[in-house]
């Protein structure tokens, strides 16, 4: 009898060691779950601690509680001005409702399929309406809020929560990437180009103004030159006219020695005796005056 008592004793205790950790689970402050019983949401459990639940019969899924981050595939967007750009996104995101996240998403891989193809859709929606200087600007962010807005409406009603959708890259593919880099230097050649010839006009038009200036100075000059030597000529010819009133003929005696200076200056000088202008040289007393030393 006590053989058999013993029996059932470490039977009992088996079967207790057995289903005792079957009926428990631990939640932890980062998780959620979710008690199945045969494919049937039984329990909901989104805080932190010890739960029960039936042993061999629930299934416990536990979800994360926290913003997870997913990497949505970059994919080549058609921009308003016809112009394709590579657009990399990701979305932060969250399970807000598990009993609906797990109705009808039932796992994470298939969330992030659904969420790859609602954001994506709204990206490549909103994106497409504008230019490529547009989503390249600061206007981009108004347009990322527009995607979040949009993806959180549609993903709410599948327990997702979109917190929030951003750009890591946009970018050309490679064969526009060449295409816009060369029109670019074009464009910029051109302008360089434009440039110059604009500072060679201005060079043009600067160089004439100043030989204008020059002209306009150098007349003046000589115009001012001329009064002074006139006004200069018409002293000396005032001294001069003076000069002769007082003594005509020393005025001219003195006037041919000056000649004679300038005359004979070379190695000899031709001329005829009877020449009037050697009187004073042949005949030095014309003036009836004396020179000493018979010179």
């Amino acid at each position: 009898m006590m053989v058999k008592i013993a029996g059932i004793i470490i039977v009992l205790a088996v079967l207790v060691l057995v289903i005792l950790p079957s009926m428990f689970f631990i939640v932890d402050e980062t998780k959620q779950a979710v008690v199945l019983r045969f494919g049937e949401i039984k329990q909901v459990v989104t805080e932190a601690g010890l739960y029960v639940k039936a042993p061999f019969i629930d299934k416990v899924t536990k979800l994360e509680k926290r913003f997870l981050m997913y990497d949505v595939k970059p994919d080549v967007i058609y921009t308003a001005d016809k112009k394709n750009v590579v657009v990399d996104t990701f979305a932060i995101w969250r399970i807000s409702d598990p009993k609906v996240f797990i109705e009808s998403l039932k796992n994470l891989a298939v969330a992030k399929t659904r969420i790859d193809d609602v954001v994506y859709s709204h990206v490549r929606d909103v994106f497409a309406k504008h230019a490529f200087d547009e989503v390249v600007s600061e206007k981009r962010e108004a347009f990322l809020q527009e995607v979040t807005n949009r993806s959180r409406r549609d993903l709410q009603d599948f327990g997702v929560e979109i917190l929030t959708v951003r750009v890591k890259r946009t970018d050309l593919p490679e064969e526009t990437l060449n295409a816009v880099f060369n029109r670019m230097k074009s464009e910029r050649y051109q302008r360089a180009a434009a440039i110059r010839a604009e500072g060679s006009r201005e060079a043009e038009k600067i160089t004439s103004d100043a030989d204008r200036q020059v002209r306009i100075i150098r007349a003046e000059a000589q115009k001012k030159a001329e009064e002074l030597k006139g006004e200069g000529e018409a002293t000396a010819y005032e001294i001069y006219a003076n000069a002769y009133s007082q003594d005509p003929e020393f005025f001219s005696f003195w006037r041919s020695l000056q000649a004679y200076g300038k005359a004979l200056q070379g190695d000899y000088i031709i001329l005829d005796e009877r020449s009037e202008f050697l009187k004073y040289l042949i005949d030095p007393t014309q003036r009836g005056l004396i020179l000493e030393g018979g010179d």
